[in-house]
């Protein structure tokens, strides 16, 4: 039996042509590092919701990574945006209600942290009201953290880098003898 060939006809508009053929060198095939920005969520907040390291969140981020959907599922229950937002089909801003979302959450870890920060009285209360305010606008923000102060404390899992590049022994032996 023959294979049929799929042949397609183009009019002469050009509206129903495609702009641009899948994994050309260079294209952009989604916005992940754009809405992670977006949203101020870190490389390592990342890394643990999708339980893997920051090397390959920073390797899947690029816009012309090819992703599997798998990963694509991932990284949109991460950000909790549709997944229509996360794929490049246009040179179109991203919409209205992520850009909205992606600010209150800003706001509500601004208000988290001026809660942590604020002396008591008045304004630990306006910091509360601000806090209760947010949560009524958009639920979901009752589980957002404040912004880190000092940085993102490490899970036991994680070594830090004298962990990754210990010091020999010796070292600290030859400095000592030295003085």
């Amino acid at each position: 039996m023959a294979s049929a060939e799929l042949s397609v006809v183009y009019s002469d508009d050009d509206s129903h042509r495609p702009s641009r053929g899948v994994g050309q060198p260079g294209q952009s095939l989604h916005r992940i590092q754009e809405v992670r920005r977006l949203q101020g969520m870190s490389l390592r907040t990342a890394a643990r919701q999708l339980e893997t390291d920051i090397r390959s969140i920073r390797a899947q981020e690029q816009a012309s990574t090819d992703l599997k959907l798998s990963d694509l599922y991932k990284w949109q229950r991460a950000l909790d945006v549709p997944v229509s937002e996360l794929l490049v089909d246009s040179d179109e801003p991203l919409s209205r209600p992520v850009r909205e979302r992606a600010a209150l959450l800003k706001v509500m870890k601004t208000a988290r942290s001026l809660l942590d920060s604020a002396p008591c009285g008045a304004m630990r209360r306006m910091a509360e009201n601000l806090v209760e305010q947010l949560k009524e606008l958009m639920p979901e923000l009752a589980e957002v953290s404040p912004w880190h102060s000092v940085g993102q404390r490490r899970s036991m899992d994680e070594i830090g880098r004298i962990g990754e590049r210990p010091i020999c022994d010796t070292t600290l032996y030859y400095s000592e003898a030295a003085e």
